[in-house]
């Protein structure tokens, strides 16, 4: 596995350069639809449950946050970029409130008038289960496939502590030849999957389609194919 990883492992964007595209709009990552993704596995992910707690690692604005609240789910993130946060409550025509957070210097949290919509200003290793408990479900999309590669085992431990006995965590990863595009969005193959969360988690893969769109073919790449993954605690 690690040959296959080693192309890209030594790549490291700054927080600060994420920040930059969101200042310069340069967020082809963003989606202005919920995901088809999430939409297709939504009832697997709530198994039943109504009310669930939904984590969104790098949440951005994405779309998908609203329309799980307008739902009666409630939904906590962690982003980065201040504009992105504010973009997502303008955007959605929500009001909200901004105020600091004293257990994570220099954070703010963002939190809707309406929905039950929490977004996180801060660098996603401050955050943890002590500032919002555990959740019932996670949605990473954009998130594992974003972090720099060296950072996996720490992010993977992150969620992990972050799951309810109960959580279902849904994954989006995408494989590609990543000696052919250096990423981001990067390179995590299955078996990464498994080393990561096969510890302590079960791991089902949902669904595997071709994700190939002429904007991948500007990268270089002749094959791009998008996996999502269900991960589960281990009943004890």
């Amino acid at each position: 596995m690690s040959s296959m990883l080693a192309p890209q492992a030594d790549r490291v964007m700054a927080l600060g350069e994420w920040e930059e595209r969101w200042q310069d709009d340069r967020i082809g990552f963003h989606q202005p639809h919920v995901h088809k993704m999430l939409e297709r596995h939504l009832d697997t992910v709530l198994n039943g449950r109504t009310s669930v707690r939904f984590f969104f690692p790098l949440c951005g604005k994405a779309v998908d946050m609203k329309w799980l609240a307008d739902m009666g789910h409630s939904v906590v993130g962690v982003e980065i970029s201040e504009k992105a946060i504010q973009q997502f409550f303008e955007e959605n025509n929500m009001t909200y409130s901004e105020e600091p957070v004293p257990a994570i210097p220099g954070a703010k949290v963002y939190k809707s008038s309406e929905k039950n919509i929490s977004l996180y200003q801060s660098d996603l290793y401050s955050f943890s289960s002590s500032i919002e408990g555990q959740f019932g479900a996670i949605w990473d999309r954009g998130s594992l496939v974003a972090i720099n590669p060296r950072d996996r085992e720490k992010y993977a431990a992150l969620i992990i502590s972050l799951m309810g006995k109960d959580c279902r965590y849904l994954l989006d990863t995408l494989l590609y030849n990543p000696e052919l595009y250096k990423g981001p969005p990067f390179f995590v193959p299955d078996e990464q999957v498994r080393s990561l969360f096969g510890s302590s988690c079960d791991m089902e893969l949902l669904e595997s389609v071709d994700a190939l769109t002429d904007r991948q073919r500007t990268w270089g790449l002749d094959f791009f194919t998008e996996n999502v993954h269900l991960i589960t605690p281990k009943s004890s």
